[in-house]
């Protein structure tokens, strides 16, 4: 049986889960809250490396508080064994809570289905609910188990009419700097960056985080071209992201690599920091993607969040896709 604050706990855990991201891989970025009595006894999310998960961190942390509480948990819990640690079904069964309330199902064969009856079996109530939260929070897991590759992000910094830059490429800056450290804090939550090869050259950019405590999470760094360079890894062509030992990929440009990316239909995220200037004659974000239609340009892409940036405005919008 559910009740009307379940989902309000498993959206709690699922931004919790963001405190994992990216350091948790090869794992999911995994949040656990426990409540009793309407109060939050203990949290957890996965630890840098994919152990201990979430409920190993909060089952440790609540000890006995865990008996008769509500658990909460973004992901099913893991079932199979490890010599990293225990399967989380059996660390639940052996600390006794009223209720597991899950928000997707494991995709893994290791566990699909088999953490939820273990914990049936144990006389647990097990609640799922179909949690959008839980679902973006593991965006990264769950595009790595349905297409082979990492979830894919494109960013764009553009003018009101469209331009990345000036004609002779000048681009600094376009937005301003509330933008720019929002930007940082969108890297810090990558494993990896891309940029084409033109960008690289003519930039040399260093695609790290430069924001007061983050400086660890600076993403791995890729690029775009046939070529070999130092300092950076390299894909040839869109296709060989899979290649890329990555859950977030973060792609920031040039134009031609973001036409590529999405013509290959492999962005699931575009995030656009629009700054209230004019260029006019100036170089356009995104190329050619290959459209013969208006019609084939609609029902791409949703709308999911818009916030002010100091001057700038900040929209992102994820792919929409059927099942396949």
């Amino acid at each position: 049986m559910t009740k009307p604050s379940d989902a309000r706990w498993l959206a709690a855990a699922a931004r919790l889960a963001l405190r994992g991201r990216p350091a948790s891989n090869p794992n999911p970025s995994v949040g656990c809250v426990i409540v009793k009595h309407g109060r939050v006894v203990t949290r957890g999310w996965t630890q840098s490396g994919g152990r201990p998960h979430a409920e190993a961190m909060a089952l440790d942390m609540a000890g006995r508080a865990a008996l008769g509480a509500d658990v909460y948990v973004t992901l099913e819990p893991c079932a199979h064994q490890s010599a990293r640690g225990p399967a989380c079904s059996d660390l639940l069964v052996e600390a006794g809570p009223a209720r597991v309330i899950i928000g997707m199902g494991d995709p893994d064969p290791r566990t699909a289905g088999k953490g939820i009856q273990r914990l049936r079996t144990a006389g647990i109530e097990v609640a799922m609910l179909d949690c959008p939260h839980s679902a973006d929070s593991l965006a990264g897991y769950l595009t790595r188990a349905r297409f082979q590759r990492p979830h894919v992000t494109l960013k764009l910094a553009i003018s009101l009419d469209g331009c990345i830059a000036l004609a002779d490429g000048s681009s600094q800056w376009i937005t301003g700097a509330a933008a720019r450290a929002h930007v940082h804090s969108r890297r810090a939550l990558a494993d990896a960056i891309l940029v084409g090869g033109g960008t690289w050259r003519a930039d040399s950019p260093r695609l790290d985080v430069r924001l007061p405590g983050l400086e660890d999470r600076s993403p791995a760094r890729w690029v775009l071209t046939s070529h070999a360079i130092e300092r950076a890894r390299t894909i040839a062509a869109p296709q060989e992201i899979e290649r890329i030992p990555a859950q977030y990929l973060y792609i920031e440009g040039g134009a031609q690599t973001a036409a590529s990316f999405l013509a290959a239909d492999l962005v699931d995220r575009l995030e656009v920091y629009r700054a209230p200037i004019v260029i006019g004659n100036g170089l356009r974000a995104i190329g050619d993607i290959g459209l013969a239609t208006l019609a084939q340009a609609h029902g791409r892409w949703q709308p999911v969040e818009r916030r002010t940036l100091g001057p700038d405005i900040f929209e992102a919008f994820v792919r929409t896709r059927g099942e396949s």
